[in-house]
């Protein structure tokens, strides 16, 4: 369901993503309702961002904004929030007040680029790195993609459907899901090959 309150008084329908502030709030990606979802510490659900006339591509304030199956969530150390928008093949952030842009990516495709021109093809994962970079997990694509804060999107990994260990795009990756980043700048990828890869 749907319902902002404390502890069980309130409703998710499939969260899928979650990921924590540095204040301990908790993100969930509420893919059933297409919203982004805060719980503090004492468990108080609100909406953070998302839910403006249903299912969309929107961008804007909280309640104007819209997304379309979110799943993965990072947050930043200035508390914004990281969504790989599945369904819309996009990279949003939202500010600490709710508003909503669209970082990187418009159709489904694989294109390297800046802002609208790059494409992804169902990103499931994002994580953030000590610089501020978001590392995505672009599934259907199967390779790891690198977004500058300026929404520069280059490919950091893979190339094609595999399962090969190697330097960049030398390497081969199934269908990437889940993506994190460890406080030494280590990332780890669930790759579909029933494997757990790791990047240094």
């Amino acid at each position: 369901g749907f319902i902002d309150g404390t502890g069980v008084t309130a409703a998710f329908s499939f969260p899928y993503g979650v990921a924590i502030d540095a204040n301990n709030n908790l993100y969930v990606s509420d893919s059933g309702t297409s919203r982004i979802r805060k719980i503090t510490p004492a468990g108080v659900v609100t909406t953070l961002a998302g839910g403006g006339a249903g299912a969309g591509s929107a961008d804007g304030a909280a309640g104007v904004a819209q997304f379309n199956l979110p799943t993965g969530l990072a947050v930043d150390g200035a508390g914004n929030v990281y969504v790989a928008d599945l369904n819309n093949d996009r990279i949003r952030k939202v500010t600490p007040a709710g508003v909503v842009s669209t970082l990187a990516g418009s159709t489904g495709g694989f294109t390297d680029g800046t802002g609208a021109a790059a494409q992804f093809n169902d990103p499931y994962g994002v994580a953030v790195d000590g610089a501020g970079n978001i590392l995505v997990a672009d599934t259907l694509n199967r390779v790891i993609r690198k977004v500058t804060a300026a929404g520069v999107v280059t490919t950091f990994a893979g190339a094609t459907n595999g399962f090969v260990d190697g330097v960049g795009t030398a390497a081969r990756f199934g269908f990437v899901n889940g993506i994190a980043i460890d406080s030494a700048g280590t990332i780890y990828v669930a790759d579909g090959n029933n494997a757990l890869r790791r990047i240094k």
